[in-house]
């Protein structure tokens, strides 16, 4: 009885090591290049990805599982802007020749998302990948923090000397309301470093399909564009804009979803 227990170990294990090494040849023969030899496992790039309302930079780590089959994991952070909001400036009066920084009009907070996640990337066929440019589709998903900074403006505020006046770094509060949202008292927007201090977080879910466009696929070194749509989800609306009667038409979201173009580049190893 023990002579049978050891044969059938034996067995069993003579069988995993031939699965184990069946795989391993797989993996090296789906990963094999008859032009070049080479053989890629991994591949690290940076992206800059310019969406309709923001922009974001960030990494990703890829093991490459086949030719046509990448799996990666992905980190960002960017800025995520109100659909309504545009910039507008106004010269310092006085004669004093100078300018304040253009700002935002009924505009509360800056928000800015740090993203997080896993996806895949998928060419079409095997073949592609010995063309000049490999056509395939991406996706990524998981989790977004999302980081609320106060945006501050600088304000007028008349003294009661004829003639003379100050200016004031405020952030919108119900008590400032009118002065905050009068444009006669608005000058410029002040330093983006005032209200880091001051960041309330959102958490939230991101996701990202996309037309992936690779560049020299077989080469070390990796130049490729993705087009697709995005969208992040947070649990409650996010006040980037004031809502009042003197921003009508405002309306605050707890959805964003962007169309993107994305520039990668980096390195197969």
């Amino acid at each position: 009885m023990r002579i049978k227990s050891i044969i059938l170990l034996g067995l069993f294990c003579c069988v995993a090591v031939f699965v184990q090494a069946q795989q391993v040849l797989d993996l090296g023969k789906n990963n094999y290049d008859d032009k070049k030899g080479l053989v890629y496992l991994q591949e690290n790039t940076f992206e800059f990805n310019l969406h309709t309302n923001g922009a974001a930079m960030g990494l990703n780590f890829g093991t490459i599982e086949t030719y046509y089959r990448t799996k990666f994991w992905h980190v960002s952070i960017g800025e995520l802007k109100h659909f309504r909001q545009t910039r507008q400036s106004r010269s310092l009066q006085g004669g004093l020749g100078s300018n304040f920084r253009s700002f935002v009009f009924g505009k509360q907070n800056n928000l800015f998302v740090l993203r997080g996640g896993y996806g895949q990337k998928t060419y079409f066929s095997e073949k592609a990948r010995t063309k000049g440019v490999a056509v395939g589709y991406s996706f990524e998903g998981g989790p977004t923090i999302g980081m609320l900074k106060p945006y501050y403006l600088i304000l007028r505020y008349v003294n009661e000397s004829p003639g003379s006046q100050n200016y004031r770094s405020e952030r919108y509060t119900e008590e400032n309301a009118l002065r905050f949202l009068s444009n006669e008292n608005i000058f410029g927007a002040d330093n983006f470093l005032k209200g880091l201090s001051e960041i309330k977080f959102r958490p939230g879910l991101h996701g990202r399909v996309s037309m992936h466009f690779d560049w020299g696929s077989l080469d070390e070194f990796i130049k490729a564009i993705e087009l697709g749509v995005m969208a992040d989800v947070f649990l409650n609306e996010v006040p980037i804009m004031i809502e009042s009667q003197y921003t009508p038409g405002i309306d605050n979201q707890a959805v964003f979803v962007n169309l993107f173009l994305n520039f990668q580049f980096g390195k197969r190893k």
